[in-house]
C-alpha cells in the first residue's frame, strides 16, 4: 500500500530464469523506487548456491540499469547472506555456511563499492547482537544466536535527496529492527524517510 499512486510497479527482473519463482516485486513512486526482494537461499547444495549467485549478479545489474535511468533505489528483503562478522553471533563457526560463505560476503561488498548502503550499518556502525534471523529449532532466538540477513540498501544518491541546505538532514532519518516481534524465525526490519 502507497499513499502516492505508483508510477509502475515491477514484478521481477524480466528475466525468465529469475522471476519464475517471484521473488521481487517493486514500485517506482515520484522520487525513488523500492524492490523488495527475497533473494534465493544457498543452502539445498552447490547447484543451489550457484543459482543464489547468479541471481545476486542479475540483481545488481538490474538495480544499476535502475540507478542509470535516474532512478534513486531502496532495496529490502531477506538477502540470506551476513555481510559482516558483526552481522552474526558466530562467524568463526560459520565461515564455511552458507550464508556467510566468503564468495556470498563478496557480493555484498560488490553492492557497497556500487554506492549502495547498508543503512542499519550507516546509523549504527558498530552496534552488536542486533540481528534478523533464529535458528527455531534451537531456540536461538531465545539466546539471541542469530544473523542479520535481512537489509534496506539505500543508493548513496537517495540519501542526499531533500537535504535541507540550512541543516544537512538526510531523506532517510532512522532504520531499526524489530527484533521483540515473534511469530517466524525473522523478524521485521523499517526505515523511516
Amino acid at each position: 500500500y502507497t499513499r502516492e499512486k505508483p508510477k509502475e510497479v515491477l514484478y521481477g527482473m524480466n528475466t525468465k530464469k529469475f522471476d519464475s519463482e517471484g521473488r521481487i516485486i517493486g514500485v517506482k513512486l515520484k522520487n525513488f523506487t523500492l524492490i523488495n526482494c527475497y533473494f534465493p537461499n544457498g543452502g539445498a547444495g552447490p547447484e543451489r548456491l550457484k543459482y543464489k549467485l547468479e541471481f545476486y549478479d542479475a540483481f545488481l545489474k538490474f538495480i544499476l540499469k535502475l540507478r542509470k535511468t535516474g532512478e534513486k533505489v531502496i532495496f529490502c528483503g531477506d538477502v540470506n547472506t551476513a555481510h559482516t562478522e558483526i552481522d552474526l553471533a558466530r562467524p568463526k563457526e560459520n565461515v564455511e555456511n552458507t550464508g556467510f560463505l566468503p564468495i556470498e560476503r563478496a557480493w555484498l561488498d560488490k553492492v557497497v563499492k556500487n554506492n549502495f548502503i547498508d543503512t542499519y550499518r550507516k546509523f549504527y556502525p558498530n552496534k552488536t547482537g542486533a540481528y534478523t534471523y533464529w535458528d527455531q529449532k534451537t531456540r536461538a532466538r531465545d539466546r539471541n544466536v542469530g544473523w542479520r540477513i535481512d537489509y534496506f540498501f539505500a543508493s548513496k544518491e537517495f540519501l542526499s535527496l531533500g537535504r535541507s541546505p540550512a541543516t544537512g538532514e538526510a531523506k532517510i532519518k532512522n532504520t531499526g529492527i524489530l527484533s521483540d516481534y515473534p511469530g517466524s524465525d525473522h523478524c521485521p526490519i523499517w526505515l523511516e524517510f
